[in-house]
């Protein structure tokens, strides 16, 4: 009988230092993309997750001003808050005149909503737009600080037969809202609105 000869068992090839290092190299350049994507995204998914914790209401007194509720004024609330529904898919409207208790002629005209919006600035400005329909158009956008709560906001000046009027807007993950100011300044608008969502806009 033919002995036959011994097999060695297989041993794995063990990597070049060429090769692990490349391995490496490629590893931390994931690790590195991972990390930029979670600080951008981050924040964003938190806002998203938490998206229907955030309601906007409209109190009896806001920012110095008091809720009209005349049936007029309670007409003009629906139609705005029909008009933004119309062309803006969201979970839930608002809308809400607010009368000036020193000033009789600036009752500050708002509506809005929430819902996911992964692009709050285009919703915004999809928002804004409505008044494009309903006026002259808004000139002079242009983006202001948003405040404490975040997410983006922008005002202008609204034109209407030669009529002016300071319109501001925010927008953030889950909410947006517009409203317009007769009888002040563009600055004095942004300010207000700022005050308003304060009192308006609730999370948690």
């Amino acid at each position: 009988m033919t002995d036959l000869p011994l097999m060695e068992p297989a041993t794995e090839e063990k990597p070049t230092p060429r090769r692990s290092r490349t391995r490496w190299i490629v590893l931390g350049a994931l690790a590195a993309v991972l990390v930029v994507l979670a600080a951008i995204i981050g924040p964003i998914g938190w806002r998203i997750l938490n998206e229907e914790r955030v309601s906007l209401t409209t109190p009896a007194n806001a920012a110095g001003l008091t809720l009209d509720t005349s049936d007029e004024a309670k007409e003009t609330a629906d139609y705005l808050r029909s008009t933004i529904a119309a062309k803006i898919t969201l979970s839930s409207t608002v809308g809400a005149v607010y009368r000036d208790p020193a000033h009789q002629n600036r009752n500050v005209f708002f509506f809005g909503g929430t819902n996911l919006q992964l692009s709050p600035a285009h919703q915004l400005d999809q928002a804004l737009g409505l008044l494009n329909d309903a006026s002259g158009g808004v000139t002079g956008l242009h983006e202001v600080p948003a405040g404490p709560l975040g997410g983006i906001m922008k005002c202008g000046t609204s034109n209407d037969n030669g009529d002016t009027m300071s319109v501001c807007g925010w927008a953030d993950n889950a909410s947006l809202a517009v409203a317009l100011f007769p009888g002040r300044t563009v600055d004095d608008a942004a300010q207000l609105l700022r005050d308003l969502r304060a009192g308006i806009e609730h999370r948690g």
